[in-house]
């Protein structure tokens, strides 16, 4: 477990790569003469934006507006890749030639023969590797993606938790650890202030709805960070305000999470003077230091609905 702020961790980067394996991880190669096409009409993010850029981060939505599926998408020659969920990610080649019709694309789960891996510090060598930096926050690290004995090669010997208490530390959520697929919008796993989400790109599946929640400013949940006086219960565990239900835990590193919460119910208990709990572990709640979203203002005598 890792107190460090985001600029400690980035600092203690300095000198050699550190390279960590991510099994949990899967990816899917989108390729073919219209395969840039194909992805900007479907995805969050602009694919101009990864093509300019080396790799995007972005989503798979409902018409609803809510994510099916989160990933990285990065360029590879003659197409794209995109690093999802290993749970989900044969759901994820599926829905996406659900959508194919008549398009010259070709879509294949190739984790058998790609693998994923998450580096810190500086730009690592990585021969045979396509490696991009991670577009969700600067200085978050890289994404090595490339055939598994190459990629096994680099592995510094560090365990994925390592990744997931970095992740925690910078505020960074994903999926599913720290929301439900099919279940969350955009606004609430932070992908409006972590580059998932162009808004200015034209039409995406579930554009509508979330185009709509930003210029009405109706996102009520948000992943933050939580510091516990102890360690943490386990994700999953409900978190009170006063004695509303508030959110749930995702992701634990020791005494340091990330949890889905309602702002609001947050904030009125802090009014209140009420403790903010989960698991009788008291908590002290803060906004990842990229959040452009603000604690509501609210007194102590309002009441939030639910």
């Amino acid at each position: 477990m890792s107190d460090d702020t985001p600029n400690e961790q980035a600092a203690a980067d300095d000198g050699q790569s550190r390279i960590i394996l991510l099994p949990s991880r899967a990816v899917i190669r989108v390729a073919g003469v219209e395969a840039h096409g194909f992805l900007q009409n479907l995805l969050t993010c602009d694919m101009d934006d990864v093509d300019a850029d080396g790799a995007g981060y972005g989503a798979l939505l409902t018409p609803q507006g809510k994510i099916l599926f989160d990933f990285l998408v990065i360029a590879d020659e003659g197409g794209y890749l995109l690093d999802t969920q290993q749970e989900t990610a044969a759901d994820f080649a599926r829905r996406l030639g659900f959508y194919k019709l008549r398009s010259k694309v070709e879509i294949a789960d190739v984790s058998e023969t790609l693998k994923v891996a998450a580096a810190f510090g500086p730009k690592p060598e990585a021969e045979g590797c396509v490696v991009a930096a991670d577009p969700r926050l600067a200085g978050f690290g890289w994404r090595v993606i490339g055939p598994p004995a190459a990629v096994d090669a680099l592995a510094t010997g560090e365990s994925e938790a390592s990744y997931h208490a970095r992740r925690v530390a910078f505020g960074v959520p994903e999926a599913p650890f720290d929301f439900a697929l099919g279940d969350a919008f955009p606004h609430d796993a932070d992908m409006d202030d972590l580059n998932g989400v162009a808004f200015d790109k034209g039409c995406f599946i579930g554009q509508e709805v979330v185009s709509r929640m930003r210029h009405r400013g109706t996102a009520r949940r948000r992943i933050i960070k939580v510091t516990g006086a102890s360690a943490l219960p386990a994700p999953g565990t409900e978190i009170l305000a006063g004695e509303k239900p508030a959110g749930t835990l995702g992701t634990v590193d020791g005494n340091a999470g990330l949890a889905l919460v309602r702002l609001d119910r947050i904030a009125q208990a802090a009014a209140r003077g009420e403790q903010v709990a989960a698991g009788g572990v008291a908590l002290q709640p803060t906004l990842p230091d990229f959040a452009t979203f603000t604690w509501p203002e609210t007194s102590a005598n309002a009441e939030t609905a639910e």
